[in-house]
Parts: structure tokens; sequence; C-alpha cells
């Protein structure tokens, strides 16, 4: 295996963790993105040197890791996008020891690819969550301006998961802009003698 092609690996997966961490800051998902793409380069590797390395099985590859992983822990969708580039990188660097510097534009392509699919002017930062509601609702106007109050934000679709009229519950799934934290300074009291 040529140093440029893991070279290249590693500052890809660098640059996808640097990304990653400086817009979603979820530091749990690190050890998973550089571990999935140093172990499908490897894996990779090891197959181009032996020779039965193919598309075939960088796809089956692929589709095995993705479904381990998606059946463990719910992800939302950028984080699925990262954890797929992660393992694109590792596939590309592993299988492309025949022309590197077509790998190295690829890889190129993957992180530009995600850092304009996933910056903050593209991709709105709303927020999909799923709700208990604590009375049952019939009528989809009461419920969203209900949802509205509970959450102080701009409500973009809500999905009637349940009603439950025996309980007084509905769940639902809710996409939603949050209302930006904002700190507000108190202004000094005055102390009056």
């Amino acid at each position: 295996m040529s140093p440029s092609l893991i070279a290249a690996d590693l500052l890809g997966i660098a640059l996808l963790v640097g990304l990653f961490l400086h817009r979603h800051g979820r530091r749990d998902l690190v050890a998973a993105y550089v571990g999935v793409n140093v172990g499908v380069f490897a894996v990779a590797t090891a197959l181009t040197s032996s020779g039965i390395a193919n598309a075939g099985v960088g796809l089956g590859l692929f589709g095995v890791l993705s479904i381990i992983r998606l059946r463990s822990e719910e992800l939302s969708q950028t984080e699925i996008a990262y954890y797929f580039a992660a393992l694109a990188l590792g596939l590309l660097g592993g299988l492309g020891a025949n022309d590197q510097a077509l790998v190295g534009v690829l890889m190129a392509v993957v992180l530009v690819a995600l850092w304009v699919g996933d910056h903050p002017r593209i991709a709105n930062r709303s927020v999909r969550q799923t709700l208990v509601l604590d009375r049952a609702h019939g009528d989809r106007a009461a419920l969203l301006a209900h949802v509205e109050r509970v959450l102080g934000g701009q409500v973009h679709d809500v999905s009637v998961v349940k009603t439950d009229l025996v309980n007084d519950t509905t769940v639902v799934t809710v996409r939603h802009t949050p209302v930006a934290v904002r700190t507000s300074r108190r202004p000094a009291t005055e102390v009056t003698r």
C-alpha cells in the first residue's frame, strides 16, 4: 500500500471529524467515524493486496458495515451522512491503489460535498423529535398550536404517531426550528440609601 494513500485517508478522516465536531460537537461519534474509516481502509487494503478486491466486494463490505451500524443506535440523517463519508474515504483509500490521483480527487469531492451539504446556510438547523403530549388531539390545527406553544419555536411538520383516547395522550413526531437561546444581561440594580 502506498504511503501517500495512507496519508490521504488519514488526512481525509481528520478533516471529516474536524468538520463534524465544529458543526455538531458530538464527541461520542468521533471514535465511530475514525474506527470505521481505519477499519474499512485496512480491510480494503488487505483485499486489494490479496487480489480478490473488486467493485462487488467493496459494495458488499459497505452494505454489511452500514447494516450493522444502523441497527445499533438511531442517528440523524446528518450523522448518517458523515458515517457514510467515513466509509467511503476508507474504501477509496483501500481499493484505489492503481490511480492515486483519482483517489485523491474523489476523497476531496466527498469532503467538499459534505462541507457544502452540511453548511448552515444550506442546511437549516431544524430538529426532529418525538413528543408525548398530555392530551389526545383530534383537531390538527389545535394540535399544531399546542406543539408550537410547548416547543416555543417554529414548527415545520407534525406527524401523529399514535392517539390514545384511553390514557388521553398523543404521540407526535415534530420537525421544528428551536428558538435560539439568548443570554441577556440584567442591568445592574441600583442601591438607594
